[in-house]
């Protein structure tokens, strides 16, 4: 058997899965709360699904679907596969149950495990890599998703008994510094040791002016203040769109803050919890992120700047926040690097046709799973999506601080 290691790590991450499951019932597992999020039951199957459409459909002798109806019902956006079952209608699959989703999951594992014991062209292996990132990329989404779910209901259930599991981690310093770089042409993009997805590559040159990025994330009490100022009825302070956005939705703090007499409170996977002030401020859009930016006299950093400084402070510490709290908002759109080629086929599919409408994320989340983080790595959403666990650090330009 090639891969060893390989092998013993999906078998981990197949596993991860069904544990964040396993606290839901049935019919948690089944609900949709909007659109953008997807069932619990509907994460399993599309996951299992992948597997069984791009590695055992190509390498398993005799190959035979488990399901025929599971091609269409749990495809996700693979218009070279075929038909999908519409996405805002996910939560109306009430059938197959989640013990056939489960059933499901073991017997595409079970055929997975033989052909590691059979098959040897590395395109197998590269093809189980890509599976095992693309779970471990659902696994984040089904803690948002499960999160969105339960805080629409009046009791604000617990999924998770701790507070002290799956929360951003607070800054060891309260008072936010700033972080010079001097002008320079820099790199950025996949180095070529290890796993990448499609979009973090090819790497390429970026001039960089002089900045100064924050040290640290902005916190709860920060973004506190900024709402106090009356911030959500500054229009100066917000770009055209999101000040449409947040007067259609009558918006007037993040995703999940709730105030009452006794203060404010947050909604956690554990349930209403008091408003932690020196935690960092998370499930901000791209609107409110750059409303901040603007209010603090400041600006949200580009990519480059973003992964410049991540690869020259990995090792030395002065950046804290960078991958255990937050994806952190840049102003850069998603666009392709120059050089991009999205691979052939179906698989082809995974990244690069989304690359229009999308603002970057950089770093990683309190809810993104171990070993899943790295300097390149591009996540990318919408300038309204909230749902996930996104905040903000601050950059400045230099020049501006010199006049």
């Amino acid at each position: 058997m090639q891969y060893a290691n390989l092998i013993d790590r999906w078998q981990q991450v197949r596993q991860r899965s069904v544990s964040i499951a396993a606290p839901l019932s049935a019919e948690d597992c089944t609900a949709q709360s909007m659109p953008d999020a997807s069932p619990i039951k509907w994460h399993l199957a599309h996951t299992t699904w992948f597997f069984e459409t791009f590695i055992l459909e190509q390498f398993e002798a005799h190959f035979q679907p488990f399901h025929q109806d599971f091609r269409v019902l749990f495809n996700s956006y693979y218009n070279g596969i075929g038909d999908k079952h519409p996405r805002p209608q996910r939560g109306l699959l009430t059938r197959p149950g989640l013990d056939m989703v489960l059933a499901y999951r073991q017997q595409v594992d079970a055929r997975i495990r033989r052909c590691c014991d059979s098959v040897t062209d590395p395109h197998f292996f590269q093809l189980l890599e890509l599976g095992l990132q693309h779970e471990q990329q659902h696994q984040e989404l089904m803690l948002t998703d499960i999160k969105h779910l339960l805080s629409c209901n009046p009791l604000y259930p617990a999924l998770y008994a701790s507070p002290a599991d799956l929360q951003p981690s607070a800054a060891t310093c309260t008072v936010l510094t700033w972080q010079n770089y001097d002008a320079c042409l820099c790199e950025i993009g996949h180095q070529g040791k290890g796993f990448c997805f499609d979009n973090e590559s090819p790497r390429h040159r970026q001039f960089l002016e002089p900045f100064q990025l924050a040290t640290r994330l902005i916190s709860n009490a920060e973004y506190l203040a900024f709402i106090e100022d009356g911030a959500y009825r500054q229009a100066a302070l917000w770009l055209a769109e999101g000040w449409d956005w947040v007067g259609r939705h009558n918006l007037q703090h993040p995703l999940y803050w709730h105030a009452n007499p006794q203060g404010w409170q947050e909604f956690s996977l554990h349930g209403l919890q008091p408003l932690q002030l020196q935690q960092p401020v998370c499930h901000l859009s791209y609107f409110e992120a750059s409303a901040y930016a603007v209010w603090a006299g400041a600006r949200l950093p580009t990519e480059a700047e973003w992964e410049y400084a991540a690869s020259l402070h990995e090792t030395e510490g002065q950046l804290s926040q960078l991958f255990d709290s937050c994806w952190q908002w840049t102003c850069s759109s998603y666009s392709p690097y120059p050089g991009f080629m999205p691979a052939a086929g179906a698989v082809g599919e995974y990244n690069g046709k989304f690359m229009v409408n999308q603002y970057v994320l950089r770093g990683a989340s309190a809810f993104t799973p171990a070993g899943h983080s790295r300097n390149s790595y591009r996540n990318f959403f919408p300038a309204t999506a909230r749902w996930q666990l996104t905040g903000l650090r601050l950059a400045r330009s230099l020049q501006d601080q010199e006049e």
